[in-house]
């Protein structure tokens, strides 16, 4: 795999070592088994993959390369490149401005942007709309555009479900930037629309066994639809996508129930003519991350820390999985461990921060799971680690831990 020059600033002299030697020892990745590294009073067991993926990797890479390239020179971001505030900290200090928030809403005026200014592509990609914007501004985009090659990778097979005359059912968060690009794409491949879960899977089920109104669609679904969607026509050959940081377990399940739909409905002998295998459309970093965290739940630990942006979705995911089995706190960094007795955290069902007294529980020993989402440098991680071992004094520095975990090199 492709090998990125990041920012060493985001690169970790503890986290390093420890995923290149569980690479050089499995590098096909068959083990999802955590590291545990050993402190004494403290250990930390640390999920098998976690932290910066290729797309992200990619996206830095170009990023600070525009910046590098273009000192003279207005450098504009769609919205955030990654969901990670320190990362898009470090790009406003370097002097890059954002043109929309994560919401959509207008940070930058479009009358501001010109052709002779930089606009960088985020890794969720953009609309077909703010493609056709830009370029109507005279605005080349294709130097810098870090759009996820696993993002793209869904765009193609909606294309594919097009041409063969499918509706597309898109499983995703529909104010997130990348399913809103998706659903762009896809929509000028074909009827598309977007749900969030398989209660809504459900509704449409429902809806092409004849056993709820159209209205509801409309009213339903409003606004997460392609324009002249029609139920009682484009609901006869369905198949499903997703953005690639939903729960795998979840977009596998609504794929399989939309499948049995069409068995129902038409028959299995039938089925192909009405629905699409598109197998998963995660991409590997994400699937990855979820297998590690699914063997985290295998371990005895007193709490888990899940590190990331609290607007990154894949990252909420892991928090939910470690959730059903861990006391489970969502951070962003160091600075929400206030001390041994107060943590700050982020509720991502609420959306709401929360905090939290005596978190961590009376004892000589304990043990903590850690884990982050793909945007999340490595430096980040390691500076969370080294806040928990302020709380707990310990004989061994990080390099004798890592050595007596077996980590060399």
């Amino acid at each position: 795999m492709k090998q990125f020059e990041i920012p060493t600033f985001y690169k970790s002299e503890f986290i390093g070592p420890i995923k290149n030697y569980r690479k050089a020892l499995d590098p096909r990745k068959r083990d999802f088994t955590p590291t545990i590294v050993d402190f004494g009073s403290l250990k930390i067991t640390l999920a098998r993959h976690f932290g910066f993926c290729y797309g992200v990797e990619n996206a830095i890479e170009i990023a600070y390369k525009a910046i590098e390239e273009n000192q003279c020179k207005n450098i504009y971001m769609l919205s955030q490149m990654i969901h990670n505030p320190v990362v898009n900290q470090d790009l406003q200090d370097r002097g890059l401005s954002f043109i929309l928030d994560t919401e959509g809403n207008q940070l930058t005026p479009w009358e501001k942007v010109t052709s002779k200014d930089i606009v960088i592509i985020p890794a969720f990609g953009t609309t077909l709309e703010i493609e056709k914007h830009l370029k109507s501004k005279g605005i080349e985009t294709h130097q810098y555009n870090t759009t996820c090659p696993f993002v793209e990778k869904v765009w193609k097979m909606a294309n594919k479900l097009g041409t063969d005359d499918y509706s597309i059912i898109i499983h995703g968060k529909f104010k997130h930037e990348e399913t809103q690009a998706t659903f762009s794409h896809s929509s000028a491949e074909s009827k598309s629309v977007v749900i969030k879960d398989i209660d809504e899977a459900r509704v449409i089920g429902d809806m092409i066994l004849g056993q709820r109104s159209k209205d509801e669609f409309y009213s339903r679904f409003e606004g997460r639809y392609s324009k002249g969607f029609n139920i009682e026509s484009d609901l006869l050959k369905v198949g499903v996508i997703n953005q690639t940081t939903m729960l795998a377990s979840e977009t596998h399940e609504i794929s399989e129930y939309f499948k049995s739909v069409m068995i129902e409905k038409y028959g299995e002998p039938s089925l192909k003519d009405h629905f699409a295998d598109t197998r998963d459309t995660l991409c590997y970093a994400t699937n990855d991350n979820q297998q590690s965290t699914y063997e985290l739940l295998n371990e005895k630990a007193d709490i888990a820390i899940v590190v990331g942006g609290y607007n990154s979705s894949n990252t909420s995911h892991l928090a939910d999985l470690c959730a059903t089995k861990f006391k489970t706190y969502f951070v962003n960094g160091p600075n929400e461990l206030l001390d041994n007795k107060t943590i700050r955290h982020f509720d991502y069902a609420s959306k709401s921060h929360q905090t939290t007294k005596d978190y961590l529980p009376l004892k000589d020993k304990i043990n903590v799971v850690v884990t982050s989402g793909a945007s999340c440098p490595d430096s980040v991680i390691e500076s969370v680690i080294d806040k928990l071992l302020s709380f707990y004094p310990s004989d061994l520095d990080k390099s004798t831990a890592l050595k007596n975990a077996g980590v060399t090199g």
